[in-house]
């Protein structure tokens, strides 16, 4: 169950200290975002200046870490619509015009930390929304490029375009190996959202 592979050694970034980097957390299992979360508090706990921007996860009903990060004043840009129904509580897989405008949002909102020289910033779900073209990839390649020296840059999200991982100097993957979803639990409030 464990890989033991060695790590990869990246002459780009041997011996350097201090912020940015370019980190990615991907797969299909449990844990990017929070994960990244994770950085999030860790950084603004040093005292570090700490942004997020949420790509295609409007609304404000699905994401309980955003009453936290409210509390502690850690700014973020929700983008994207709100794809669960209501009524029906179904996800509307559909990509629309509004999502692509949406997620050039995004990339204009984190333009807007980089230049306010924010030390970390978080690109939740920029990944998928890269891979399901909501993004152009050459846009978020020029985002990712356009980075400030000392920004260290998180990307999250499942399938993670190869141009991202060859330009990170981390990359966990979240392996699915068994969820209590494909058992009929459902989406638990402080849990899974």
């Amino acid at each position: 169950m464990t890989d033991m592979s060695p790590p990869i050694f990246d002459k780009r970034v041997a011996g350097r200290k201090g912020y940015g980097l370019v980190q990615v957390y991907a797969g299909n299992g449990k844990g990017k975002t929070t994960a990244a979360l994770g950085e999030v508090v860790r950084a603004f706990g040093a005292g570090k200046k700490v942004g997020i921007v949420y790509f295609d996860k409007g609304g404000d009903t699905h994401y309980s870490e955003r009453a936290v990060l409210d509390r502690l004043g850690v700014p973020y840009v929700a983008t994207g619509r709100d794809r669960i129904d209501p009524i029906t509580g179904r996800f509307d897989f559909s990509i629309r015009q509004i999502d692509k405008n949406e997620a050039r949002r995004g990339l204009d909102e984190a333009r807007k930390m980089f230049a306010d020289a924010y030390d970390l910033v978080v690109l939740d779900e920029i990944n998928s929304t890269t891979d399901l073209g909501m993004v152009a990839l050459p846009d978020a390649l020029a985002l990712i490029d356009e980075k400030p020296e000392r920004t260290e840059l998180v990307l999250t999200g499942r399938n993670a375009p190869d141009a991202f991982l060859d330009r990170a100097h981390l990359v966990t993957e979240m392996k699915l190996r068994k969820h209590y979803f494909y058992s009929g639990v459902k989406a638990r409030e402080g849990l899974d959202y």
